[in-house]
């Protein structure tokens, strides 16, 4: 996610069409990870995986999530040039591949201008240490088979849905094809988030049934138009307080269930526990064993 909080107005919010996507049956799961930080409140997800210990939106990083015993994680998803959904947060490649190295002549380098199997040839992990060289970008087909297979939880970004027109049909139907449609997913186990006010709106729409989020700090007078199409208001932690988190819980969601907010992205102690104290639903931070401890020792 980008540290800044998204506005958008009231207007701009209104209206869609339904169109429900139908359910595929859960893939087979392998045994379940360490429960330790299984029922934290508030929630404690990795953003972009555990990436203060391992290369960001990898495979790594949510292996490394789980074996410290962390169910939630958060990524980001955007398209190569033909089609394939990748996890990648920015939308060129430049800082976290060796992209410049393998292709010195395809500047600057963007998501949208390289094939998957070209992405696949590049190194994900030795920018952040040695120790992960050879690490890949996964495909969201990849990545959802292997949080499946650690049992984790899923908050799920559409990263700049504006480059990539039809994204959130495409992501859908990964979504339900690798078996994270069906009830007991989307009961409790995914929340589909974007900056983009009328990406959340088109995904509501085409699955209501999903918890959607809504990535920003809109005006509390604002928010009743938002409660029609999000399950979340996840803003940014500077930008909340305590009657600001007071205001988003008043709100019912399109599930008829008070909002919720997901704060974003809190790295120390201190700005855990203040979190906690505004009464946010869920923490998001790339030091998810440091906001564990801050939280437990509060």
């Amino acid at each position: 996610m980008f540290a800044r909080a998204a506005a958008a107005t009231t207007a701009a919010l209104l209206g869609a069409g339904a169109l429900v996507l139908p359910s595929a049956p859960a893939a087979a799961q392998a045994p379940a990870a360490p429960r330790a930080a299984w029922h934290d409140h508030p929630l404690v997800i990795a953003h972009r995986g555990a990436s203060a210990y391992a290369p960001e939106n990898t495979l790594a990083a949510i292996d490394k999530a789980r074996d410290m015993g962390f169910r939630w994680v958060e990524n980001d998803v955007q398209r190569t040039k033909d089609g394939e959904l990748v996890i990648m947060h920015d939308d060129n490649l430049k800082r976290t591949t060796n992209v410049e190295e393998v292709f010195p002549d395809r500047a600057p380098w963007k998501v949208a201008d390289f094939t998957a199997a070209e992405i696949a040839r590049l190194d994900a992990g030795s920018w952040f240490s040695p120790k992960y060289a050879g690490e890949r970008v996964p495909t969201l087909r990849q990545y959802m088979r292997r949080v499946s297979r650690n049992h984790q939880r899923l908050v799920f970004e559409f990263k700049k849905p504006e480059l990539y027109p039809g994204i959130e049909q495409q992501g859908l139907r990964v979504l339900r094809e690798t078996g994270w449609l069906d009830k007991h997913h989307v009961r409790s186990r995914l929340v589909i988030q974007s900056f983009s006010a009328e990406s959340v709106k088109t995904v509501h729409a085409l699955r209501p049934d999903v918890k959607t989020g809504f990535l920003g700090t809109p005006a509390v007078a604002d928010l009743p138009a938002y409660a029609k199409f999000a399950d979340q208001i996840n803003s940014t932690h500077t930008s909340i307080s305590t009657p600001y988190v007071a205001a988003i819980h008043a709100f019912k969601g399109p599930h008829g269930k008070p909002l919720e907010i997901f704060t974003w992205t809190v790295n120390d102690a201190p700005n855990a526990v203040r979190a906690a104290n505004f009464g946010v639903d869920g923490i998001i931070t790339n030091t998810p064993d440091v906001v564990r401890k801050a939280l437990h020792g509060a």
